[in-house]
């Protein structure tokens, strides 16, 4: 479901995105003036985002949360808002009222790429993320291999490796770490 309303400001357009009753299972992001309101990710999905979860809170720096509660980030600078799967922020982020949280408090973001999501992942969310956040990781589902992006600059990314699910990944600065990726297949049959 797309929303359009008449042209307004990017934070009347979050407030419109706050008052939304989205159905349970759905939430509404922001992308290039409209309000986007799509489904969380699929059940197999939280497998592999809850194993990512368990593996980056060791290497979480200190007085940041891991978490995949559904708060919208503001992307200010890209006039974008995303409620990522998965995402490590600064705690003292949370401190405000209301679900929109200042983007620039984010260090990670991970996305798993579905078939209903892939070119918001892979573009959208790759450009705005590429030019703050510090580590984004896509999880390819289909193709079965994670992507880290790091080094973000104001013309996105600069760096970014690829490795097949069942291999390691290293996870850059501030995690700087290998991960291993065996647990983020999808069992056959699901």
């Amino acid at each position: 479901m797309t929303l359009t309303s008449e042209p307004g400001t990017f934070e009347d357009m979050l407030r419109v995105a706050a008052e939304l009753d989205t159905p349970d299972g759905y939430k509404a992001e922001l992308f290039r003036g409209k309000i986007i309101v799509s489904p969380w990710p699929r059940a197999r999905e939280l497998l592999s985002m809850r194993s990512l979860r368990r593996l980056l809170e060791p290497h979480t720096p200190e007085g940041y949360a891991t978490e995949t509660a559904p708060f919208l980030f503001r992307l200010t600078a890209s006039e974008r808002a995303f409620g990522p799967e998965l995402f490590v922020a600064e705690e003292t982020a949370f401190a405000g009222p209301g679900r929109h949280v200042d983007g620039e408090a984010l260090a990670l973001v991970a996305e798993p790429a579905t078939a209903s999501e892939r070119d918001v992942d892979w573009q959208d969310k790759l450009a705005a993320y590429g030019r703050q956040v510090p580590v984004y990781l896509v999880l390819d589902m289909r193709d079965e291999e994670i992507t880290a992006f790091w080094d973000p600059s104001p013309r996105g990314y600069r760096s970014r490796t690829t490795v097949p699910f069942g291999h390691t990944l290293h996870v850059p600065a501030p995690f700087d770490f290998d991960l291993d990726t065996s647990g983020f297949r999808v069992p056959s049959g699901m």
